[in-house]
């Protein structure tokens, strides 16, 4: 490998992604990271962080790591046996300007590619400090991960790194989405492109943008068809139905004349709402004894089906429920493109139980056979 001059800089966002189990939709602020903790909220971005690197252990030896202070990576460089220079101070809090801190001093240390485990607003903080001027690649770690920076997963990251530093990939400009957090937990989804980052494009491993769902007459109308026949054929008596974020489930619920949240998860019984915008404690807590399945819908341009946006549809929620009531619903139109679903619930075993085909639902008493990847 030709890697032996290189120098990666790593920064993790502590907090990235505490805000999806609990609900929240976000960790922007103190004030929401508090009450994040208050819920139960776990830090998760460690393990992600760790993840990455463990994959990255070919490269021990080989290469230099430049890593935020403390917990913004120096303790995960650690933990994993990589030597690495730290930068910036020692927090046991820390804050965007930390992170802008650090990026600087990375783009000053003359890394060849900055590495950071977050979400969208990560992203912004890197931006805002590097602009274009350094290769950067966003390990998704977050609740809001609409920007086009990050990888798939922590595994893909790891993949397109390596074969960056062997000179395999070419650079491409990517967007930065600015997602309004305190308008997303309102269910408003007011998203901007912020600007753009400078990523090592592989387009098998890193995520798109995420698409909104058009608002056409088709599109409507193949999310009633869904709707009705879900309503009509498929719906149980006493069964809980966790229904995932976006129209099309919203549209079951609408025909229901239930009201459902837009961006959060609802529980749905005997064609009731039974539950808004929901936790994992709370699903937990309600499903536990009980039958019930789940209803997502992909994420629209991505793909993904767990661990975007839904985060409260935990591994613990999945298990208790059980892989084989899982439904996927989706139009036509929003299949169009997508070779294939995601996931990325954050545990391994899991992703790989989860892999395979999936029937998805897209007209009245019609479905496609979908690969989960």
């Amino acid at each position: 490998m030709k890697t032996a001059e290189k120098t990666l800089g790593f920064i993790v966002n502590p907090v990235a992604g505490m805000g999806g189990a609990v609900g929240l939709k976000g960790t922007d602020g103190e004030t929401t990271i508090r009450k994040a903790m208050s819920l139960g909220a776990k830090p998760i971005a460690h393990t992600r962080a760790e993840l990455l690197l463990s994959r990255l252990s070919i490269l021990k030896g080989r290469v230099r790591i430049v890593a935020g202070a403390g917990m913004m990576g120096e303790c995960e460089a650690k933990n994993v046996g990589f030597n690495c220079v730290p930068v910036g101070g020692r927090k046991e809090e820390t804050t965007a300007e930390d992170t802008k801190i650090a990026a600087k001093a990375m783009m000053e240390a003359g890394v060849d590619l900055l590495i950071f485990c977050g979400g969208d607003g990560t992203a912004r903080d890197i931006m805002d400090a590097i602009d274009v001027r350094v290769p950067a690649l966003g390990v998704p770690t977050g609740v809001k991960m609409h920007s086009a920076v990050f990888a798939v997963d922590p595994e893909s990251a790891a993949r397109i790194t390596i074969d960056f530093l062997e000179g395999i990939l070419f650079l491409r400009e990517a967007e930065v989405m600015d997602v309004d957090e305190e308008e997303f937990r309102h269910g408003r989804l007011s998203a901007r492109l912020y600007g753009y980052l400078l990523v090592p494009y592989e387009p098998m491993l890193i995520q798109v943008m995420k698409v909104a769902s058009p608002v056409t007459e088709d599109e409507v109308r193949d999310q009633a068809a869904i709707a009705v026949y879900i309503i009509e054929e498929v719906l149980e008596p006493g069964v809980i139905y966790i229904l995932g974020p976006g129209t099309t489930t919203r549209t079951l619920a609408d025909l229901l004349n239930e009201k459902k949240t837009l961006l959060g998860v609802d529980l749905l019984r005997d064609k009731r709402i039974l539950m808004q915008d929901v936790n994992e404690r709370e699903i937990l807590k309600t499903i536990r004894g009980k039958k019930a399945k789940i209803i997502v819908t992909p994420i629209g341009g991505q793909g993904f089906i767990f661990g975007r946006g839904n985060q409260q549809i935990s591994p613990a929620v999945i298990r208790e429920v059980g892989i084989e009531n899982i439904m996927v619903i989706a139009t036509k139109h929003k299949l169009v493109g997508l070779k294939s679903l995601k996931v990325d619930t954050g545990d391994l075993d899991l992703n790989q139980g989860l892999k395979g085909q999936i029937k998805v639902i897209t007209d009245y008493r019609e479905e496609t056979l979908m690969s989960v990847e």
